[in-house]
């Protein structure tokens, strides 16, 4: 089944010489703390907080993120805080390989895995904890400190576990995030 190429306006989007797309619409604040792991699609209007880091000299690597990770459209991510013994810091967020973040989500994650899909308009609260292979549906708010395990299905507003995922569900998300990706293609504007 194949399915028709996604075009963008090559003027849009920078590409890295390690096939990252990053949009001239999406705010990257604080790029040198951010690491993209290669073929990752940032859209239009998404906002990644690399500028909120820990206080102190020195670079830090305030989010990680793997390869062939989507982040959608409007996507607000931005590193959890806590204040601890009355100091107030930020903490590193980490997500792994081929991740699929759905539109308008705000992610304040502390780690998620790879091979995990977050559908759109959701809330990951501070924090959260998502294991690789996991699935998250639209419209979910996982309140903060949230540990969603492998393999499990959440939904909800809270979040609670629906059901658990096949084993294919790692094939299927590296499947669906190398193919919209191969089939992100520019377009020369004309």
């Amino acid at each position: 089944m194949n399915q028709p190429p996604i075009h963008y306006i090559k003027a849009e989007f920078i590409e890295t010489d390690t096939g990252n797309k990053v949009s001239r619409r999406a705010t990257i604040a604080g790029p040198q703390n951010i690491i993209l792991g290669g073929k990752t699609i940032i859209s239009n209007g998404a906002i990644i907080r690399g500028d909120l880091r820990r206080t102190g000299p020195g670079h830090a690597v305030v989010i990680s993120i793997g390869r062939y990770c989507l982040i959608g459209e409007g996507c607000v991510m931005r590193p959890p805080y806590k204040t601890y013994r009355g100091n107030f810091n930020y903490y590193p967020m980490k997500i792994g390989d081929h991740v699929h973040i759905g539109a308008n989500s705000v992610v304040e994650a502390a780690t998620i895995g790879s091979h995990v899909d977050i559908g759109k308009n959701c809330v990951i609260g501070k924090f959260t904890i998502i294991k690789d292979c996991a699935r998250i549906a639209d419209n979910t708010i996982l309140p903060p400190n949230t540990v969603v395990p492998a393999l499990a299905h959440f939904a909800g507003n809270p979040g609670h576990f629906l059901e658990d995922l096949p084993e294919t569900a790692q094939e299927n998300v590296e499947l669906y995030t190398k193919q919209y990706y191969n089939r992100f293609q520019a377009l020369e504007q004309q």
